[in-house]
């Protein structure tokens, strides 16, 4: 919890905009992978999109190359990383807090933690949130507010719960000096189970 509060503390009320102002010192060429979740985007008041982190910071873009046509590269090596993934379904049920966080865990996390780990395996220098929350970073979750009275949040978007979502693909943003881009998104191929 006290690492939520920490967190919570540095930020401001939107994650976007140059290192200072939103309080996590990103930079220009920092990378993120995300799970974009579009059909949560009705219920996240934090002015970014929904999305669930598969890994933030990732490496910077200058090592990523998106769209490189080096076949031993980074964003080769993610493109084969994640098409070994099926899609899947995650569903958000429930509202969660923690000091100054409210979030929507996803049901289930183990789809999203195996994305986090197999990344993780590949480049264990890209730590999670910088190292703020340990060597491990988060439990998989969408935030949905943050350092607000949440009672009223929760009462106004509790009857659009639950959400059901489909992964079908993680995506690659860079940050400009001024806010986080799409790059590139790469899709989950492997055959899995139908749901």
């Amino acid at each position: 919890m006290r690492a939520w509060l920490l967190v919570t503390e540095q930020l401001s009320a939107r994650q976007d905009g140059p290192a200072e102002e939103n309080g996590w010192g990103d930079r220009a060429g920092d990378t993120a992978l995300t799970v974009p979740l579009p059909a949560l985007d009705p219920l996240v008041t934090t002015g970014i999109r929904a999305h669930a982190t598969v890994l933030y910071p990732f490496l910077p873009v200058a090592r990523v190359r998106p769209g490189s046509a080096n076949p031993g590269g980074t964003d080769a090596t993610l493109r084969a990383l994640f098409a070994s993934h099926a899609p899947f379904t995650l569903r958000f049920a429930a509202f969660h807090e923690e000091p100054g966080v409210l979030f929507l865990a996803p049901e289930p996390a183990g789809p999203l933690a195996a994305l986090t780990g197999a990344v993780r395996a590949h480049w264990p220098e890209a730590v999670p949130y910088r190292g703020i929350f340990g060597p491990e970073g988060l439990e998989p979750h969408v935030t949905v507010a943050h350092g607000e009275q949440f009672g009223a949040v929760r009462a106004r978007l509790a009857p659009a719960l639950p959400v059901t979502c489909r992964v079908t693909g993680v995506r690659l943003i860079v940050h400009d000096g001024h806010g986080w881009r799409d790059r590139v998104t790469y899709p989950l191929r492997a055959p899995g189970p139908v749901s």
